[in-house]
């Protein structure tokens, strides 16, 4: 079985392509490789935050389909950091740069982007559908459908949240510096995410978001099914809509926006269509780190003894790129 470890804003995955299994998978035993592969402590060369499975798609002009598998096995809609590792890896598959990648709920544009960096490959995914609709955040607050820069007693008496689902579900909150690095999102995410709560049953991403300037924000992101996580793409994408939305006054649709998080930086632009649905562009990294070939049936009992690991060359330009962008040397 080969796979192909990858990363977005060091966002990390295993690519794993339906042509190159031993044999098919079944559901369940997609779920359990998942778990296997992406476990940080006794997986995958240092596991991964999720298995991106690539298959044919049957919608008419589209290159192929995308699954998002996180490292607990769950199944999210779509991965922002993800698809744009995909989107790599089909374009040089199929020879295109600009196409289409199915996924849960939509058919997204991608292409390539200029590099970020010498050797630090970008691609411009599209990031849609976008409802601030409850039924679709799968969200329970009393009296509310929606929930934009207001409050959840529940969660805390100080800080003012929106969900907005795009398609997975994300609640943001802007904070200062203090909060963003302090023990809050841990609190707040843990608590939605890793038990019974009746706001969001299903679990929720949660971001903080702080403001560093105009079109420029640092987003912080507990990753439902993966927790802490150095960047989260739909995240960034959610809280750069979000800054449109609530600070117009620093940032107006189609603006580029920088985006930094935990593991590097990306660009987005919030855009409106004409019927009033908004959708963005997230433009960023799509790191290729090492080619990987395991034995199936190895890999579904967790056994990672006999593996062949070939590093690519890459995530040495991206970490010089990161370290670049940590020092202000680049925005």
């Amino acid at each position: 079985m080969k796979m192909l470890k990858v990363h977005g804003s060091n966002n990390d995955f295993f690519i794993l392509d339906g042509k190159n299994l031993d044999k098919q998978l079944t559901e369940a035993e997609l779920s359990i490789l998942a778990r296997k592969v992406c476990d940080r402590k006794v997986g995958l060369h240092g596991g991964a935050d999720g298995i991106l499975f690539v298959t044919a798609s049957g919608h008419t002009g589209v290159v192929g389909k995308m699954r998002v598998i996180n490292a607990d096995g769950s199944e999210a809609s779509m991965c922002g950091n993800g698809i744009r590792t995909v989107a790599r890896y089909l374009s040089e598959r199929e020879h295109a740069a600009y196409f289409k990648i199915e996924t849960m709920y939509a058919d997204l544009e991608v292409k390539k982007a200029t590099p970020f960096a010498p050797d630090v490959q970008a691609f411009d995914a599209e990031i849609s559908p976008v409802s601030f609709d409850a039924v679709d955040l799968k969200m329970h607050l009393a009296g509310k459908t929606k929930l934009v820069n207001d409050y959840i007693p529940e969660l805390s008496e100080t800080l003012k949240f929106s969900a907005v689902a795009v398609p997975n579900p994300h609640l943001i909150a802007f904070v200062s510096h203090d909060v963003l690095t302090g023990p809050e999102l841990g609190r707040i995410a843990a608590y939605l995410n890793n038990g019974q709560n009746l706001l969001f049953p299903d679990g929720v991403n949660v971001s903080f978001v702080e403001i560093q300037k105009p079109r420029q924000i640092f987003v912080r992101t507990y990753e439902r099914g993966v927790g802490y996580t150095n960047a989260c793409g739909t995240a960034m994408s959610a809280s750069s809509l979000m800054y449109a939305l609530l600070y117009p006054e620093q940032v107006k649709l189609e603006d580029l926006i920088s985006v930094f998080n935990p593991g590097g930086m990306v660009k987005t632009r919030v855009h409106q269509r004409t019927n009033g649905a908004y959708w963005m562009s997230l433009i960023g990294n799509a790191t290729f780190v090492a080619t990987v070939e395991v034995a199936q049936s190895a890999a579904l009992e967790g056994d990672f003894k006999d593996i062949s690991w070939k590093e690519t060359g890459e995530q040495a330009a991206y970490e010089d790129f990161a370290t670049a962008i940590s020092k202000g040397e680049q925005e």
